[in-house]
């Protein structure tokens, strides 16, 4: 009983003490707080990385694919069973994209996928991801008449973004304006001569030749016809100026030039014009950057994959969605086995993003191991001022082993001592750090109105809030991690208390 009360003692009158306690405090609320964020963002980051993958993709080695999707998913339903969700075939091909910008081209390379729009948003996030909400619920390789997202429809909060307003005409009425455009230029560029009225005055007013009438009463404008779709990634076709606002270089309702390989020995390289239908953004510049798409059929058929006898087309890769829950694992090692390695190569969507992912944890470790030295530090405070206690209180240990303590009873005082300091600062670490992770966005707003300068902005980060995850078990091993250090840094003094002979204790000044 005395050890408690000498424990607690201490902790009420050696102020020093709260430094410990203040160290150690800081250092479980910045790992708490630091952890949270950092595992808020690798799941942000590992969903969208997710969410242009299927869980399983089944790949052909060869660019030129392999023939009959249809044979192969039935194979894969075969071996993996009911796990399997949804599948969907593709092509990915390397490419050139020609965009015209007053004159200029622009040219960007990046891979055309061709996909089945039917299938392709059962087996990834891609659907969500598009700007036109009609397309959201269905994908249409068609041009739209309008209503496009101006502003991000991924974030609640539209007070966060600034607007793309360039997107207020995009789609037909945008291909209109165009066609417009290019058809007065045109006009300006071929007008014929003014021929001289009967006083042998030019008349600016008359032309040579006398203007097709039934051509003028056309409604429908072959200028403005539309070629087959193309969905670009944002990244493809527009840049963020110096303030945050996204410029755009193309437009749903612009036709853009695509160049790639066809299928065919020797190699021969083809060029097939598209009309962009609309843009998405998973907020992966990996993805928003790289990636088009087109449909499936139109891009076997301009690949020459297709075969004429039996119109079945070949593949590149199958992507594959699992069931909740599922191995993707273990169904990935038995497609393996019924799949020959030298043609097709079976990966998870985490194996495609494996150094990534990698990076992520690595960087993640560093931090953690950075900042558990900063407890440590308060460890090596715990034990200088131990030390000087055991000093101070020589005369004080000698009373106490005189009337009958022992050495283990002496050590247990020091060491419940900084058990005490180790749960108190740990406890109010925690409330800290919860606290500060709770109210982290409201924190970052403030201090922006204080600095005049954004902590967290949406458009440079692409998330409308700082993202943040506590997971228990980590809160746990801090915690317990920070106990650890102050017992630890309790044990010398402790065992230096212990080992003190009464009568030297006594006689000590």
């Amino acid at each position: 009983m005395y050890k408690l009360l000498l424990c607690w003692r201490y902790l009420r009158t050696r102020y020093i003490a709260l430094v410990c306690i203040v160290s150690v405090m800081l250092g479980v609320a910045t790992m708490i707080v630091v952890n949270s964020v950092m595992a808020g963002f690798t799941h942000e980051m590992q969903a969208r990385m997710n969410g242009m993958l299927g869980d399983l993709i089944l790949e052909s080695r060869s660019m030129d694919g392999v023939p009959d999707a249809a044979e192969h998913m039935a194979k894969i339903r075969e071996v993996a069973g009911d796990t399997i969700l949804g599948m969907s075939p593709t092509i990915h091909v390397p490419a050139l994209m020609y965009i015209e910008l007053n004159g200029q081209l622009i040219t960007h390379q990046a891979t055309i996928v061709g996909i089945d729009e039917l299938t392709y948003s059962g087996v990834s996030q891609f659907g969500s991801y598009l700007q036109h909400p009609q397309n959201r619920e269905q994908l249409a390789f068609t041009l739209r008449p309008g209503g496009y997202d101006v502003y991000d429809h991924q974030v609640p909060d539209r007070a966060l973004l600034k607007p793309r307003k360039q997107m207020e005409h995009a789609g037909w009425a945008h291909r209109r304006h165009r066609a417009m455009l290019k058809k007065q230029r045109d006009l300006q560029q071929t007008v014929p001569p003014v021929k001289a009225d009967a006083s042998g005055l030019q008349n600016p007013f008359a032309f040579t030749d006398q203007p097709n009438r039934e051509e003028e009463g056309r409604d429908f404008d072959p200028a403005i016809e539309t070629h087959v779709g193309i969905v670009l990634g944002i990244g493809t076709c527009s840049y963020r100026d110096a303030n945050g606002s996204d410029q755009f270089v193309a437009l749903p309702g612009d036709d853009v030039r695509v160049s790639f390989p066809k299928a065919s020995l020797p190699p021969e390289a083809i060029s097939e014009f598209y009309t962009i239908v609309d843009l998405y953004e998973s907020k992966m510049s990996e993805y928003d950057s790289s990636f088009m798409f087109v449909p499936l059929r139109e891009l076997q058929q301009s690949r020459g994959m297709i075969d004429p006898e039996t119109g079945i087309g070949k593949f590149t890769s199958i992507q594959i969605k699992l069931q909740p829950g599922a191995d993707a694992a273990q169904i990935r090692d038995e497609l393996r086995n019924h799949f020959p390695a030298q043609l097709y190569i079976v990966s998870t969507w985490r194996d495609k993003q494996g150094p990534l992912l990698a990076a992520v944890q690595m960087e993640t470790a560093v931090l953690n191991v950075l900042l558990f030295m900063i407890i440590a530090v308060a460890g090596f405070g715990i034990l200088a001022i131990f030390m000087m206690i055991v000093v101070e209180k020589t005369r004080d240990i000698g009373i106490l082993k005189s009337l009958g303590a022992s050495g283990e009873g002496v050590m247990g005082i020091f060491l419940g001592y900084g058990f005490a300091l180790g749960i108190v600062g740990a406890g109010v670490g925690l409330g800290m750090g919860l606290l500060f992770v709770e109210f982290i966005n409201e924190i970052a707003d403030l201090l922006g109105r204080v600095t005049g300068q954004p902590v967290f902005d949406p458009s440079v980060y692409y998330f409308y809030k700082i993202p943040t995850i506590i997971d228990p078990l980590t809160v746990v091993w801090i915690c317990a991690g920070a106990v650890m250090i102050a017992i630890l840094a309790s044990v010398l003094p402790a065992w230096r208390a212990a080992s003190l002979h009464p009568v030297r204790a006594l006689r000590y000044e």
